[in-house]
């Protein structure tokens, strides 16, 4: 369990196209076997800690005629940001993703003192 120190407590989101290889004929859409996209995102303001964050998707669009494979998670967070991982494998054919994602985490007020 991740505590948080509540006299200050931040929540930042966002959302983001992960890719579009329709248009393009990108390596989603047409490719085969282990494929990854990776997207940096950075937070509006840094956390005191690291975040808790939380990556879903708010938009797919997937052949029909294969198996539906996804994951997508949170990796290399830090406290000014992280990176959204999409994977996918086998014939799965993805034209399109879009993520949401939110952080929770602790933030530093202008009273802290900074002794170093």
């Amino acid at each position: 369990m991740k505590r948080i120190d509540t006299k200050l407590m931040g929540i930042d989101q966002g959302e983001t196209v992960l890719f579009s290889d329709f248009e393009k004929g990108g390596a989603m859409w047409t490719g085969e076997g282990e494929r990854t996209r990776r997207h940096s995102i950075r937070f509006t303001e840094r956390f005191r800690t690291l975040p808790a964050v939380h990556c879903a998707l708010s938009m797919w669009d997937i052949d029909s005629g294969t198996n539906a494979r996804v994951e997508i998670s949170a990796e290399k967070i830090t406290q000014d940001g992280f990176e959204v991982v999409f994977r996918t494998w086998a014939d799965t054919h993805i034209a399109r993703a879009r993520v949401r994602w939110m952080a929770i985490g602790e933030v530093s007020s202008e009273e802290d003192w900074d002794l170093y």
